[in-house]
C-alpha cells in the first residue's frame, strides 16, 4: 500500500532557480531597485554584486545589508567590472543579468559587449539605444547572440510604450506618426506654468522636489527627450541618427557653459522669453507643452509648441508622460499611453519587471 501511495504522490516542488544580478549604480534609481530586491516579488533574484562609480561589493553578507548604499559610499573594493562579471559567473545561476541603473554614456558602450558574451542587460540608461546610430546597430548585432536587452525603463519610466510598439510591429502594423510629452520634469513644469508665477520659481520648486536633475539644464536642453524619441523611432524601424532630430532647447546660449551654481543663480533670465511665449499662446487660446514629434517620413522634432486646450497634452497632470501612436490600424484615433513618467520607484519597478521576465 505504501508503495502505491508513494508512486501516486505528486512530485516535490523544485526550488526556483535564482537569477543572479550585478547592479551598476546605487543612486536614486539603483537605491529604489535595492529596496525592491528585499520584497517577496524578487524572491527568485539573487544580488551577487553591486557598485557605484568608485566602489563595489561582492561579499554576500555585506550585499544583504540594508545600508548597502551607504556602505559603498565609504568602503568596498575599487570598481572593477571584470570582478563584477566574475561574481555573476561564480553564482551558478542559469540567468545572469547586468542591471545598469546609471546614466553613464561610458558604461553604456559596454552593453553590446556584455550581451555578446551571454549576459542579459537590463537598463534605464538611454545612452546606447538613444545615442549614435552606430551604437544602436552594434546593440542589434549583439542581440543575435541570444541574450536579452531589457530596456522598458529607458522610455516612460516603465509605461508599456516600447512593448506596445514592438507588439504592433510584430503584428504587421506600422507607425505613421508619434507625438507626446516624454519628460516627467518638463511635463510638471509646463502643466503648472500659467503665467501667474515666474518660470524660474516653478523650476526651483521642481528641482527641490527632485523632479529635475541637480543641474536642470539636463532637462531643459531637450536632449533627454531626443534620446527617448530616437529609441522609439528606431524600434519602429526608422534608422535615425542623432543629427536627424531637430532639438529646440530652453537654455539660452549665454547660460549653457556656466557652472551649475552660476546657472542656478541666473535662472531669472529664463523668465521673460517664456512669459512672452506663454502670453502669445494664451492670446490664441493655447497652452505651451514640450513635445516630441515624429512623422512617417522620419522627420523628428523636440521642442516647445503651442497646443489648443482640446489637445491631449493640454490635459496632463503632474509628471505625466503621454505617447500618442498613429499607425496603419490605429488611424482614425491614435493609441494613447499615459501615466506617471518620472520617479525612482516606477523606474526601479520597470527594471525589476525586465529582470523577472528573464527567469
Amino acid at each position: 500500500m505504501s508503495a502505491v501511495l508513494a508512486t501516486a504522490a505528486a512530485p516535490a516542488a523544485q526550488p526556483r532557480m535564482a537569477t543572479a544580478v550585478a547592479l551598476l549604480g546605487t543612486g536614486v534609481v539603483g537605491g529604489a531597485f535595492l529596496k525592491l530586491l528585499n520584497t517577496p516579488a524578487a524572491g527568485s533574484v539573487q544580488l551577487v554584486a553591486a557598485a557605484n562609480s568608485r566602489r563595489q561589493e561582492t561579499d554576500p553578507a555585506r550585499l544583504a545589508a540594508r545600508n548597502l548604499r551607504e556602505q559603498l559610499r565609504d568602503s568596498g573594493e575599487a570598481r572593477n567590472d571584470a570582478t563584477l562579471l566574475a561574481a555573476l559567473d561564480a553564482s551558478g545561476a542559469t540567468t545572469k543579468v547586468v542591471v545598469d541603473a546609471t546614466a553613464s554614456a561610458a558604461l553604456a558602450t559596454h552593453h553590446a559587449e556584455w550581451l555578446a558574451h551571454g549576459y542579459h542587460v537590463v537598463t534605464a540608461n538611454k545612452a546606447l539605444a538613444g545615442g549614435e546610430l552606430a551604437g544602436w546597430r552594434a546593440l542589434q548585432a549583439a542581440l543575435a547572440h541570444g541574450a536579452v536587452y531589457g530596456d522598458t525603463a529607458t522610455v516612460g519610466a516603465g509605461l508599456p510604450v516600447l512593448s506596445t510598439l514592438r507588439r504592433l510591429r510584430r503584428c504587421g502594423d506600422a507607425l505613421l506618426t508619434l507625438e507626446g510629452v516624454f519628460s516627467g520634469s518638463l511635463s510638471y513644469l509646463f502643466n503648472g506654468y500659467d503665467g501667474s508665477r515666474p518660470f524660474s520659481a516653478l523650476l526651483r520648486e521642481a528641482r527641490e522636489l527632485g523632479y529635475t536633475e541637480p543641474d536642470p539644464r539636463a532637462d531643459l536642453s531637450g536632449d533627454d527627450v531626443a534620446r527617448k524619441l530616437l529609441i522609439l523611432a528606431r524600434n519602429a524601424g526608422f534608422a535615425l541618427g542623432t543629427d536627424e532630430v531637430q532639438v529646440e532647447g530652453l537654455v539660452p546660449e549665454a547660460l549653457r557653459a556656466l557652472a551649475t551654481d552660476a546657472f542656478l543663480a541666473r535662472l531669472e533670465e529664463l523668465d521673460a522669453p517664456l512669459a512672452a511665449r506663454h502670453a502669445e499662446a494664451a492670446s490664441r487660446g493655447c497652452v505651451l507643452r514640450f513635445l516630441a514629434r515624429l512623422n512617417q517620413r522620419g522627420h523628428a522634432r523636440v521642442g516647445l509648441v503651442e497646443v489648443p486646450l482640446t489637445h491631449p497634452a493640454a490635459r496632463l497632470y503632474g509628471t505625466d508622460n503621454q505617447f500618442a501612436l498613429t499607425t496603419t490600424r490605429y488611424h482614425t484615433q491614435p493609441l494613447v499611453i499615459q501615466g506617471p513618467g518620472a520617479g525612482p520607484e516606477v523606474t526601479a519597478q520597470a527594471l525589476l519587471g525586465d529582470v523577472l521576465a528573464l527567469g
